[in-house]
C-alpha cells in the first residue's frame, strides 16, 4: 500500500510540473520506498511549481534530466543542486535555467529536487539531503551507459546551500548513507560551486546551518559539514565562483575551500567577481563577463567536453 501511495504521488507531482519542466518528465530517485523517512504530516504538501519560484516540503525526491540535442552530447553528466538556505530549492533559476545551458555545449544535465531537512519527514535531518545527493550519483553512474553517459565524467554543482550540499558529496563520499550493495563508486568527478556555504563555523550561513545541524549541534557536528575541513587529496577537481559583496553567504567560504584544494593538491580554478550580491543564478547583471563562459572554458581545459569515445 505504500508503495502504491508513494507512485500515486510521483505521478501526480510529475503531471503538475511539466509545463515547468518544459515536458522534461522527472525520474523518482527511490522507486521502492524513500530511506530515512517519516510517513509526511498531511500538511506538508509540496506546492504546485507552475506557481511559485521556490519549491519546499519535498517528500519524494527526483532528478529531472536534460538531454544535449541528438548528435551533441559530449559524455559529460552535471548533476545540480539549486539553492534555498535548506529550507527552499531555487529549481528554476538555479536549476532548470542552467541545465539548459549546459545543454549547449553537450553536457547532460540532471536538476536534483533534494529533500530539505525536517524532523517532520526524516528520522535523521542531517543527512536526508546528502542521502538524496549520493542516490542521484549512484542513478547517473547506473544508467551512464544507457544515457550515453561516461561513467568517469559524472560532477556536481551546487548554488548556495546547495552549494554545501555538493560539497559534502565530494567531500563526505567515502560516508555511504545509501544502500549501496554493488558498491558503485558515489565520488563526483568534478565539483562547481556556486556561492557555496562551505563552513559551519564562524563565517557560515546560519540559516543553512541551523536548518541542516540544528541551533544546537555539537561541535564535533559542525567541523563534519564544515567542508573545508573535510578536504583530502582525492577531493574532486573543483570549480567555484563567488561574489565580494555577497552579503549572504560571506565570500570567504570560497576562499577558504579554494585555500583547502590547493594545500590538498586538488585542482581548482575560482573566479570571484567585484559585486553581484547573492543568488544571481546564471546571469550577474552587475557584469559583463558571463561565469557559465569561465566554466565551460574550465571544463574543456580538462578533457570534459571532448566527444565520447
Amino acid at each position: 500500500m505504500k508503495k502504491i501511495s508513494l507512485y500515486l504521488v510521483a505521478i501526480m507531482v510529475a503531471s503538475s510540473v511539466i509545463a515547468f519542466a518544459q515536458d522534461v518528465a522527472p525520474i523518482v530517485l527511490y522507486p521502492n520506498g524513500v530511506p530515512n523517512s517519516k510517513p509526511a504530516p498531511a500538511t506538508y504538501v509540496e506546492p504546485d511549481m507552475n506557481k511559485v519560484n521556490m519549491v519546499n516540503m519535498v517528500s519524494v525526491p527526483m532528478i529531472y534530466p536534460f538531454f544535449p540535442e541528438k548528435g551533441k552530447a559530449n559524455g559529460t553528466a552535471v548533476i545540480i543542486c539549486p539553492g534555498g538556505g535548506y529550507r527552499n530549492l531555487a529549481i528554476k533559476h538555479e536549476g532548470f535555467d542552467v541545465a539548459k545551458e549546459f545543454n549547449k555545449i553537450g553536457v547532460t544535465a540532471f536538476v536534483l529536487k533534494y529533500r530539505l531537512p525536517s524532523d517532520a519527514i526524516m528520522v535523521d535531518k542531517t543527512i536526508g539531503p546528502l542521502q538524496d545527493a549520493q542516490q542521484a550519483i549512484l542513478m547517473v553512474r547506473t544508467r551512464a551507459a544507457e544515457w550515453g553517459i561516461n561513467p568517469s565524467r559524472i560532477g556536481i554543482m551546487g548554488f548556495s546551500a546547495g552549494g554545501h550540499l555538493a560539497s559534502t558529496a565530494g567531500t563526505h563520499y567515502d560516508k555511504v548513507v545509501v544502500d549501496n550493495k554493488a558498491n558503485v563508486s558515489i565520488r563526483p568527478d568534478f565539483m562547481i560551486l556556486m556561492y557555496p556555504v562551505i563552513t559551519f563555523g564562524e563565517l557560515a550561513h546560519k540559516g543553512s546551518r541551523d536548518n541542516l545541524v540544528g541551533k544546537d549541534a555539537s561541535t564535533a557536528q559542525i567541523d563534519l559539514y564544515s567542508n573545508e575541513k573535510q578536504v583530502t587529496s582525492n577531493t574532486p577537481p573543483t570549480f567555484l565562483v563567488h561574489a565580494e559583496d555577497d552579503k549572504t553567504v560571506p565570500v570567504q567560504n570560497s576562499l577558504m575551500f579554494y585555500e583547502a584544494l590547493r594545500k590538498a593538491n586538488v585542482l581548482a580554478e575560482m573566479h570571484i567577481y567585484p559585486a553581484g550580491g547573492h543568488g544571481f543564478g546564471l546571469n550577474n547583471t552587475k557584469s559583463k563577463e558571463r561565469w557559465f563562459d569561465w566554466c565551460s572554458g574550465w571544463m574543456d581545459t580538462n578533457g570534459l567536453l571532448s566527444a565520447v569515445k
